[in-house]
């Protein structure tokens, strides 16, 4: 079962990113914050998806919005994701999963009949007072960057 986070305080994080920065929850007070989560660094829908991000950024920013993307991948992976896609913006290695399970974003997955546990697609907006006041788990990418920023533009 789904742990609720929606209406309650960010779940605590601590991370390290890229551009060699350590990044947790209490430095995006004052700002709204969209952190994604997504499986895999240069896998077809997880690059989709961080594409999307990367070309609303600006309207992003200027709704006082910062965004995070987060997966298991390490620092180096995501500093090679983020240089070849020119992300503006920080990725969050989480290797031992803590932010992931923080924000209860693992789940049973099945592939080629081979059940294993993954990161379920999802994202979440915190706002100003460090607040979750959206989330949308099992994400498809199509379409789902223009309705987190629908969804920004009202905060």
């Amino acid at each position: 079962m789904t742990k609720k986070i929606l209406g309650k305080k960010c779940p605590k994080f601590k991370a390290e990113s890229t551009s060699c920065k350590t990044l947790q929850s209490e430095d995006f007070l004052g700002k709204n914050l969209v952190i994604y989560f997504y499986p895999k660094d240069s896998t077809p829908g997880c690059t989709t998806e961080g594409q999307e991000f990367r070309d609303s950024y600006k309207e992003f920013k200027s709704s006082n919005t910062e965004i995070l993307g987060v997966s298991r991948d390490t620092v180096k992976s995501h500093e090679n994701f983020k240089a070849k896609q020119s992300f503006p913006f920080e990725l969050l290695s989480d290797p031992d999963e803590k932010v992931c399970k923080a924000f209860d974003v693992m789940k049973l997955k099945s592939m080629y009949g081979r059940e294993y546990i993954g990161v379920d697609r999802s994202t979440f907006i915190i706002n100003a007072d460090g607040k979750v006041v959206n989330e949308w788990r099992s994400v498809k990418v199509k379409g789902h960057v223009a309705e987190v920023l629908e969804v920004i533009k009202f905060l």
